[in-house]
């Protein structure tokens, strides 16, 4: 998929997930569009997490002794999970980008009340607002451990 003009790992990773998914019952099955997609991930079977900078960020706040990429990052992880295991990780991205402000190597690691609202399906309910700013601060907690 990464010959593909404009296909970029990241992007050739959440397409990946995503055409799964649609045909392994998340989606109504009339959305299906391949009838050879896998029904069951085998041990040789990988998804990749669709790392981006938000995430490299985070790895690099963990360690940054280390140059931290989307191969990188996807073998480390692999040491410990496999096949749709994976899938774990992509909370990753969204505790992520609720909590820095900056971009490039110039982010600062704290809660982004603005960057909560631009996603689209977040709650917007003040209370909602609150518990996830506190849930957002014991994430940072334990990654500037």
């Amino acid at each position: 998929m990464k010959i593909q003009s404009g296909w970029g790992e990241k992007t050739s990773a959440l397409f990946s997930k995503s055409i799964y998914h649609l045909h392994n019952n998340k989606y109504p099955k009339e959305l299906k569009i391949w009838n050879d997609a896998p029904k069951k991930l085998t041990e040789n079977d990988l998804f990749y997490l669709p790392v981006d900078a938000v995430i490299i960020a985070i790895f690099k706040n963990i360690d940054k002794s280390n140059n931290w990429t989307f191969s990188k990052i996807n073998r480390t992880i692999k040491d410990y999970y496999s096949g749709n295991e994976i899938e774990i990780w992509d909370d990753l991205w969204f505790w992520g980008f609720i909590t820095q402000i900056g971009t490039g190597e110039n982010r600062e690691m704290r809660w982004n009340l603005n960057k909560y609202w631009t996603l689209r399906e977040s709650d917007k309910n003040p209370k909602m607002i609150t518990e996830i700013e506190k849930k957002a601060e014991i994430f940072l907690n334990i990654l500037n451990k």
